[in-house]
This record gives C-alpha cells, structure tokens and sequence, in this order.
C-alpha cells in the first residue's frame, strides 16, 4: 500500500473501500473461516443456485475503454509504489543460502494455484517452507482456538448484527444475505466482517472451497508435506483474528454495508485481482479497484479516515513487521521458500522493504 505523508487521493477512497476487499487479497484465511462458519449453508438449497464458474470481468479493460484517465492514474499511483511489481523475490545475504519471498493469493482458481515455472523451482528445492499460519491446515484446531475466544467472532454482550444496524442497513443485510439462502438468524451473532467475509466472496469461489478445492496457500502447504519438507507458519490463527476483532466495531458495521452496496461488483473485483496478480502487477490491484468503484459512495468523515488508518496500521503494516521479524531466524538459516498474500509485499512498509531494512539483498526474480 502507499505511505506517503499526505492522505493522497487513493488514501481518501480507500477509507470509504470495504476492507474486506483488501483482507481477502491481502492475507486473512478467509475460506476457512467462512466454511466453518457457514458450511452448512452451502450444503443446503443455495448450493443449488451457485455458478460453476466464476463470471466476473477485469475491471482493467472497463476503465480502458471507459475511463482512461483513471486507469492512468491508477497506474501513476502503482508505479509510485516501492517494490509493486512481482510476485517472487530472491532474498540473499552472504554467507547464507539464497531464500524466497512469494506472494499468494487465497483463491482456488487453477490460474493461481499452478505457480510460475521460477517459483515452483524455488519451492522444490528449498528445504523450509514458511505460510502465514500453518492453522489452516487443521480446521478442527483452528475451530477449537476460535471457540476458545468466541468474543473474536462472535457478539458475546447479548446484542446481535440487526440491533447495532439502522434499520435501513438491517434491511439491507438482510435482503443479501437472503438472496444467498443464508438466514440471518443463523449468522446474527456473528461478528459483521465474518459476513462481510461471506458476501465479499464470489458464490463460484465459495462453492469451489465447499467442495473441497485448496486454495493456493493450502497447497503449497499441503505439497511441502508431501515432500517432507519443514512446514512454519508466521501467525497463529487466534493472532489474526484478534488483529481484526481489535478494530473499532463501528468500523466493522460501515464495512459489513458498504460491502453489501458492492456485492454486485464482487466478482469483477476478484477478476480484476486475479489478471493482475497473474501479470505480478501488485500494486495495481487496488487502484484499480478504488478507480472502477461508485463515484456516490458518498462524503469521506473523518471516522472513515481513522478508521482506514487504524485499519492499514492493524492489518497491515503491524502484520508485516511481525512476519519480517519471524521470518528473521528462518532466512538466516538459508534455503526457505516464504509464501504470504500478495499484498503484504509493496510498499515502504510491505515485506520486501522491511527485508531489505533488515540487511537482505531482496530482488524480484522476472
């Protein structure tokens, strides 16, 4: 993300952005958590009624024919961005064997999930693979740790999603959780970004993931065992879900609805991610978006702004300083193959830089 002193105009849209649009990409285990939150739902009659395939369309192209100079700027604002570009990076310090960096996304498309020729040959022959949490893997762990700390994705006080809602936004919850054959009831005591989580997801990709398809970090994961190789994770689960239950509340409503108003462009907005992830062109990916997305979401308040803040600060950049610090000990053994959202990577504050800070000669492998 970008870090410039001023709140820059991308800074300003993105405090009226869902954050789910950015966690979903960035690095929170979304697909599991929403499968434990909600599989039975899909075993249900919305299943039925799901798209085989996901139909959205890149936003790149729209802007293209539509609104060239927002495209421009959007690319004005990615080149702009230290280290946008690429999704492997070779990490080298002398004396040590060299290590990767690789930048996933948690989707189950076939596109994502084959990895680039360069980055598969990392994978094979490093001794030490490294994701963001190694709690996916085991789902009734990761179900116990959640139901250890209910208050991180459940409203606990005795309220519920409808009672903290105008009835207008109840209204609205409710008519698209509804049209998704998901009753509220079931999910009102639910914290508002795991719906938001649900609503965000295209039904193509949720049904992929009820169906039992891994996602790319889970494969990598998965084939790292396979191979006997040494498997660490950066995070616990419980740590990134207290990352997000830690933000104001209030935050977490305007992002649930503000989610639903976008509900439509979901898919293109996973389109558009996946081609620029696929051409490693990271940093766009979210100009892009915030480009194509509703000119009438309405003034920018001063609570969005500091909620965006504490938000890039919570999610993002604390997260990043905590994965460069453990990533620390395992690049100095050497031979690691370290694979985390894509997102986590750009920036003055994304990973890559936080590497080179800490004395490592990183660079992207074309």
């Amino acid at each position: 993300m970008h870090h410039h002193p001023e709140l820059s105009h991308l800074r300003l849209r993105l405090a009226r952005l869902p954050n789910l649009v950015f966690a979903i990409a960035a690095g929170l285990p979304w697909a599991l958590l929403i499968l434990l939150a909600a599989g039975l739902v899909y075993a249900g009659a919305a299943r039925a009624e799901e798209p085989a395939v996901c139909d959205g369309v890149s936003l790149v192209g729209k802007l293209s024919a539509t609104a060239p100079e927002k495209l421009a700027s959007a690319r004005d604002e990615a080149a702009a961005t230290p280290n946008g570009q690429g999704r492997l990076w070779k990490i080298e310090k002398d004396g040590r064997e060299p290590s990767w960096l690789f930048g996933t996304m948690h989707v189950t498309d076939p596109r994502v999930t084959r990895m680039p020729d360069a980055a598969r040959t990392a994978f094979d022959t490093a001794d030490t693979v490294v994701i963001e949490t190694i709690d996916i893997l085991d789902p009734v762990k990761a179900q116990a740790a959640l139901l250890t700390n209910p208050e991180l994705t459940m409203f606990t006080d005795g309220s519920t999603l409808t009672s903290r809602l105008s009835p207008e936004d109840a209204s609205l919850v409710e008519a698209e959780l509804s049209r998704r054959g998901i009753p509220l009831a079931l999910v009102s005591r639910m914290k508002p970004w795991m719906i938001a989580g649900m609503v965000a997801m295209p039904a193509c990709e949720l049904a992929r993931k009820a169906d039992g398809v891994e996602f790319l970090d889970i494969k990598i994961a998965s084939d790292a065992k396979a191979q006997g190789k040494q498997l660490l994770g950066l995070e616990s689960i419980g740590e990134q879900m207290t990352a997000m239950a830690d933000l104001p509340i209030e935050f977490h409503m305007r992002g649930l609805v503000e989610t639903i108003k976008l509900a439509d462009l979901m898919p293109d907005i996973m389109a558009t991610m996946t081609e620029l992830y696929l051409d490693g062109e990271i940093a766009l990916i979210m100009p892009v978006i915030l480009a194509a997305g509703p000119e009438d979401a309405g003034a920018v308040t001063g609570d969005d702004l500091d909620g965006y803040a504490e938000f890039e600060e919570r999610i993002v950049t604390l997260r990043n300083h905590v994965m460069a610090d453990r990533a620390g000990p395992i690049l100095e053994k050497g031979n690691a193959f370290i694979a985390v959202g894509a997102l986590h990577l750009p920036g003055e504050k994304g990973l890559v830089s936080l590497l080179s800070d800490a004395g490592y000669t990183v660079s992207p492998v074309r």
